[in-house]
């Protein structure tokens, strides 16, 4: 038996699509695309959705900061890993990654705050951006699959005179409703 070759399965090296962005003299902000768009931009469809996608990640930055180009860059490192099929999926994936940042910055907060009030509020706000994020994971799950439920039988025992079938079984009924 021979072993299967590892180099084969390595993914090829690519600069995850990101930004780098300037405001000029007018104080209007400047933004270069860098990196590989290439799957972003098979999902992403028309332009329109590129220039608001970004726009809207490159809004969230952290606290203080127009632009934070480090927390637009993961955003857009997370959607384009998530490798998003069409412009709801990237939209869905936009929003778990501002879901990710906002729920990471209220546990940096909870790890900081000065009394019971603050603690209480910072546990709340962060128990319901958990089960959003949860909620937008079991969303896309759904959404790619089409809503389809896969249930796998592991073990069948069939008994002398019975009979077993193999393969995919649909069960549906009938197409004017009646069973």
């Amino acid at each position: 038996m021979t072993k299967p070759d590892r180099t084969a399965m390595k993914p090829r090296h690519r600069d995850p699509p990101g930004l780098n962005a300037t405001f000029n003299e007018d104080g209007k902000c400047d933004v270069d695309f860098i990196g590989d768009w290439g799957n972003l931009k098979n999902a992403y469809q028309h332009t329109p959705i590129i220039t608001g996608v970004v726009s809207q990640i490159a809004a969230l930055g952290s606290q203080g900061k127009q632009i934070d180009e480090g927390a637009a860059n993961f955003a857009l490192s997370f959607v384009d890993a998530m490798d998003p099929q069409d412009p709801a999926e990237v939209l869905l994936l936009t929003q778990m990654a501002a879901t990710h940042q906002a729920t990471m910055m209220l546990a940096r907060r909870l790890n900081h705050v000065d009394n019971i009030p603050q603690q209480d509020s910072a546990e709340r706000a962060l128990n319901k951006l958990a089960r959003t994020y949860a909620a937008q994971m079991d969303t896309l799950k759904k959404y790619r699959t089409k809503g389809q439920q896969v249930v796998r039988v592991e073990r069948v025992t069939v008994e002398d005179g019975g009979q077993a079938i193999v393969g995919a079984v649909d069960a549906g009924g009938r197409s004017d409703g009646k069973m």
